[in-house]
């Protein structure tokens, strides 16, 4: 039961599963092609499904490729904020902490600009106190942890903070993250699936994807900066601030930061500049104080 049958007498050399064979090779080259095919045709979707499921952004005017509708990101966030914070430790216990959170973060959604992005955002301070951290998920939740916060001296530094989590809500950064992420994993699996499930070539269109996407991630945050520039300046506070912020996340850092295109966000140092510059455009257009 357990032996090797022996073949039979002149049937071996010939067999359908002899892959030296010539039918054998003819089977192997067919299966290819149908993979091949298989795999152009996923891509093709994705790229069709990506490249026209657009919509206009209320605020800034620009056609963004995104997936969801703007209730679906409320939706989203408002459902995935209780179990973001319990990573975090849950909500903190200061409510005179949580206060000053709530109102200045009320003051930067009040704002001509923050009004037209029409989220409903709510702000809320996190136990954590390890890391040095602020976001916002897409619809308005948005969060800072008491790490970051117990480092800021001042209302306005923390208006920057929450200004600029704000500018991620109004880009729909969230949005357009999910819908680039989603894109390059169908067109990794197209890969993986066209090259009949080899696994090197898969790996290779996923390292070049992660590495678009964190190009894609550093810009986003300097556009975040710009529009925390101008919330800040809108609700009355010292944009000036924010540049003070950057100083207090390379001090966090305790001087061992990651290489600039390593890394999703951009070097503080570099983002103090266009901070400087956003204030300038800001005043010339008669923005704030």
């Amino acid at each position: 039961m357990f032996g090797r049958r022996q073949a039979p007498q002149g049937r071996y050399y010939g067999g359908t599963g002899d892959p030296y064979s010539r039918r054998g090779r003819g089977a192997g080259t067919g299966r290819f092609k149908l993979f091949l095919i298989i795999g152009l045709g996923m891509a093709g979707f994705q790229a069709f499904k990506y490249f026209t499921n657009t919509q206009v952004n209320p605020v800034t005017g620009e056609t963004q490729r995104v997936q969801w509708t703007m209730d679906e990101e409320i939706a989203l966030g408002l459902q995935s904020a209780p179990k973001m914070a319990q990573q975090h430790g849950g909500y903190h216990p200061d409510e005179r902490a949580q206060q000053l959170l709530k109102s200045v973060g009320e003051k930067l959604a009040n704002t001509p600009t923050a009004r037209k992005s029409q989220y409903p955002y709510n702000f809320y301070l996190l136990r954590d106190d390890k890391a040095v951290n602020a976001f916002a998920l897409p619809g308005g939740q948005t969060f800072i942890t008491a790490a970051l916060f117990s480092r800021l001296n001042t209302e306005d530094q923390l208006a920057g903070v929450m200004g600029h989590e704000l500018g991620h809500v109004i880009e729909r950064h969230g949005a357009e993250r999910m819908a680039r992420s989603g894109f390059i994993q169908g067109l990794v699996q197209s890969v993986m699936i066209g090259a009949g499930g080899d696994y090197s070539a898969g790996q290779i269109a996923s390292v070049i994807g992660n590495y678009q996407s964190m190009k894609y991630g550093r810009e986003q945050e300097l556009e975040s900066d710009e529009w925390g520039v101008r919330l800040m300046m809108e609700a009355g506070y010292d944009p000036e601030e924010l540049i003070t912020v950057m100083d207090i996340l390379a001090e966090a850092s305790g001087g061992s930061r990651v290489p600039e295109f390593q890394s999703t966000h951009p070097d503080p140092g570099n983002r103090k500049e266009r901070i400087k510059e956003a204030i300038k455009k800001y005043r010339d257009m008669g923005i704030g104080r």
